[in-house]
């Protein structure tokens, strides 16, 4: 029977998609569909693969909310990590096990519950069942602050990772598919933007609000406690409002379906999940930037206090908070510049620039030493414009790692949910490094996880250019676009069309039918 988590048995067959394709149902049929609220089959097609771009701005305009929720979250967590070793007396070696528990839960999810979920039960609950978890996680705070206990705060950290680990399970690849697939890297940066927005609100709030009052010795946490009450409030409503709201489901049948649609004149090939290597090469490009990313995040204000010798601890902190929320402002323009280029040109190439770009500033960031006793200016502006070409980077990697999946899509979405968990390793090492050397010069540790990062776009652009172009020039879900006739070619056909053991003429592919 196999583990139900890990089990392949929701995932459709060719056979399974293509006896539908003689009657393929229309996106409005899907969108009307959306009313009933039930869990669809995943090897259902629903018509969802044709969405046109006005009838995705409703749902794709809800699901965005999601994104800015937990930008809110990740700023907040930053904020936490330097204001615990203050309250709580803890290293920063320490204070990176809030990273640990936050993205440590990434792991988990995508690739056990979650990941299962959103194939047994569709985007619509799955997002439901997030936010349940996100507002469980968010009360638990409370009396973690009572006992100003940082474990209570870690296993609290772990119960909000797990809600939005689920939520990014679902709303990540649902933006990517839901319209057309011509526009799925400019919809994924656009809504990832608002996320950025989030991050850049919360430290603010932190600063300003949140923790303005702390006591005279900078110790009360009673602030964290009414923040998270508010947050699961307002998790809770959201999740009522999203049983009610116009969802419509987009299945692995709809992707496969998609996929063939799109890849008609180049010929699409039906590849086993295993053979998938683009999508693996990106979940281990996944794993190294977000840590990377999260570490950076993570240590800016301990990198700030350090550049900034002639303040004390508790100002340089303060005003550290303040950099960093300009820094997150550079990094939700970053987003919203590079959807703004995404809509004119190819995604791949934008993503080669933006690492390349990472790669020349850290390196700046960290050979910079400043003068001894003043402010590192020069230092601090580099690491900025780091967070400015990370904007990108998440979104662009997961859309183009998931293109042709077709069947597979759901799975392999959760995969590279699941390489999030960077965010857990890479900060653990930096903090555990730079309480020896020094926060500037463990920068070294982002940067080579970075390097490894920086491979997927060169490997997109050298090899898989024709395919990715593939989309980029798709008709599909556009309003005077009517389905071609294509060719779906399992692993073991394209291997006899391409003339080993066989000739051509002999193979039987699996038709693809138009209305």
């Amino acid at each position: 029977m196999g583990i139900p988590f890990l089990s392949k048995a929701q995932e459709p067959s060719l056979d399974d998609i293509h006896a539908q394709q003689e009657r393929r149902p229309s996106a409005a049929e899907a969108i009307a569909a959306d009313r009933q609220r039930k869990s669809v089959s995943d090897k259902k097609v629903t018509g969802a693969s044709q969405i046109t771009v006005r009838q995705s701005i409703v749902p794709v305009s809800l699901v965005t909310i999601l994104f800015f929720l937990w930008g809110f979250a990740y700023g907040l967590l930053d904020v936490l990590n330097s204001r615990f070793q203050t309250a709580l007396n803890i290293t920063q070696g320490q204070s990176s096990g809030l990273q640990g528990a936050y993205f440590g839960a990434y792991f988990i999810g995508p690739l056990t519950y979650s990941g299962w979920f959103v194939r047994r039960f569709g985007y619509r609950y799955t997002f439901m069942l997030g936010l349940s978890i996100y507002c469980v996680g968010a009360l638990m705070f409370w009396p973690s602050a009572v006992k100003r206990s940082f474990a209570g705060f870690c296993g609290s950290m772990f119960i909000v990772g797990s809600g939005l680990s689920t939520l990014e399970t679902s709303a990540n690849p649902y933006i990517a598919v839901c319209g057309p697939p011509r526009w799925s890297e400019f919809r994924l940066e656009l809504a990832q933007s608002f996320q950025a927005v989030g991050s850049v609100v919360a430290p603010v709030l932190a600063s300003y609000v949140i923790f303005k009052n702390i006591g005279e010795d900078g110790k009360s946490l009673e602030s964290v406690q009414w923040v998270y009450l508010g947050i699961a409030a307002f998790v809770g409503l959201l999740a009522v409002v999203f049983y009610f709201s116009p969802i419509p489901e987009v299945t692995d049948a709809d992707m496969a379906d998609q996929a063939e649609m799109t890849q008609a004149e180049t010929g699409y090939v039906d590849k086993p999940l295993s053979k998938q290597y683009t999508l693996f090469w990106g979940v281990a490009a996944q794993f190294s930037y977000v840590g990377a990313q999260v570490a950076i995040a993570g240590y800016f204000i301990n990198y700030y206090t350090q550049a900034r010798p002639d303040l004390n601890v508790k100002i340089a902190q303060k005003q550290g908070a303040n950099f960093y929320a300009i820094a997150q402002a550079l990094f939700a323009i970053g987003r919203f510049a590079a959807a703004f280029l995404m809509w004119f040109t190819k995604p791949r190439w934008i993503l080669l620039v933006f690492q390349t770009a990472i790669m020349v500033f850290i390196s700046l960031a960290i050979a910079i030493s400043g003068p001894k006793d003043g402010a590192n200016w020069s230092g601090l502006s580099m690491l900025m414009m780091v967070l400015f070409f990370e904007s990108c980077i998440f979104p662009t990697i997961f859309t183009l790692s998931i293109r042709g999946l077709g069947r597979h899509t759901k799975r392999g979405a959760s995969f590279i949910v699941s390489s999030i968990c960077g965010g857990a390793v890479v900060p653990a090492i930096l903090g555990n490094v730079a309480d020896i050397i020094g926060t500037r010069k463990a920068m070294v540790v982002p940067l080579s996880f970075f390097i490894i990062a920086w491979s997927f776009p060169i490997y997109l652009n050298l090899f898989k250019g024709k395919e990715l172009d593939a989309y980029r020039e798709s008709k599909v879900g556009l309003e005077d676009h009517q389905p071609e006739k294509s060719t779906a070619l399992t692993m073991d056909e394209a291997s006899l069309e391409k003339g080993e053991g066989i000739e051509t003429s002999q193979c039987e592919v699996s038709p693809m039918r138009s209305l």
